[in-house]
């Protein structure tokens, strides 16, 4: 039985308090939010934390707020954000993004800022303490080799979080809070493509907020792709927004894909191909074999990297025919194991 290594727990009731607790511990700490990623790894040995801060107790942490656009704290879980009815109509791929994200039971515990910070994946890394040990370990954790590529000298784990390709394909900016103040970002800035320093944030700050722009005449959708349609990590994650003009034309855009490095990878090429341009068949088709030249899919995840490569134009050209408006409702189902609501 794997059980959870030594650490001291603390429920702070406030943002300030919580924060508080991170500036002392710093490195030492580790932030609990729903818990359904890091206890996991706690057990495998992949994180060992001398103190766990839960945020479970900061109500303010789970609030939803409209506005000019939607403001939506970190700490709401993913069942309380696909019962949000604005979230669903006027953001869609963040909705359908949370609504495939695990299993119900873990979607009742994983947050919004939980999925955002997922740890990055691998094949050599979500193993075993024993088995990682009877490999040397990697270079994520305890060892000096990246086994996907031995020659690499960063790491390669993949970015296997749902939410964050959504929201950067809309636009989303974070609130980070820390003792000494707090700084608002956006989304896309907030990763490196580093399986080991993924994040762009500091021991002590905690990301306390997702801040959506209005969305009027802006069109979204997410497509994942995965072994099972029943709780999977994605092999390929296609999140798009369009923004069309009334005669159709677009105006602005945003491609997005998901699982294919160790960071959200925002396609500008294929956006800045999109503008100006009505959605007809060639251009979905151009559009795809723009988008899927920034993906570079490798061996530290699930299903043939050469096919991974493979099927990303048609996952872009599905996301495309959606919000043109075409009903491809039974294709994503059989597809994506996935409905569109």
């Amino acid at each position: 039985m794997m059980r959870l290594p030594p650490f001291r727990f603390h429920a702070p009731e406030t943002l300030e308090e919580a924060a508080a607790i991170l500036a002392d511990k710093g490195s030492d700490a580790m932030i609990l939010a729903g818990g359904t990623d890091l206890l996991p790894n706690m057990k495998r040995g992949q994180h060992t934390p001398k103190h766990l801060l839960t945020l479970r107790r900061i109500s303010s942490l789970r609030d939803v707020r409209n506005g000019s656009g939607l403001s939506i704290g970190a700490g709401l879980t993913l069942t309380q954000l696909l019962s949000n009815q604005t979230i669903r109509k006027d953001y869609t791929a963040l909705w359908q993004a949370a609504k495939v994200v695990a299993t119900p039971q873990l979607r009742n515990m994983a947050t919004l800022g939980g999925n955002i910070c997922l740890d990055t994946r691998c094949n050599f890394y979500d193993q075993s303490k024993e088995w990682r040990k009877a490999i040397n370990y990697c270079l994520k954790k305890d060892g000096d080799t990246c086994w996907v590529a031995t020659s690499s000298k960063t790491c390669l784990a993949v970015s296997s979080t749902d939410t964050a390709p959504a929201l950067v394909a809309l636009g989303a900016r974070i609130r980070l809070v820390s003792s000494a103040g707090e700084r608002v970002i956006r989304l896309e800035d907030f990763y490196n493509n580093d399986g080991l320093d993924y994040l762009n944030r500091r021991a002590d700050e905690i990301l306390s907020e997702v801040i959506l722009e209005p969305v009027s005449g802006w069109k979204s959708t997410y497509w994942k792709l995965r072994r099972r349609g029943s709780f999977d990590f994605p092999v390929l994650a296609v999140a798009v927004a369009v923004k069309f003009t009334d005669d159709g034309t677009v105006e602005d855009a945003r491609i997005v894909l998901g699982a294919v490095a160790s960071m959200p990878m925002l396609s500008t090429d294929a956006a800045e191909f999109l503008i100006g341009k009505k959605i007809d068949d060639e251009v979905i088709r151009e559009t795809g074999r723009i988008a899927a030249k920034i993906a570079r899919p490798v061996n530290n995840t699930d299903l043939d990297p050469p096919w991974r490569k493979k099927v990303i134009p048609e996952f872009i050209r599905y996301a495309l025919r959606e919000v043109r408006g075409d009903d491809i409702s039974s294709l994503r189902q059989r597809v994506a194991h996935q409905s569109r609501s």
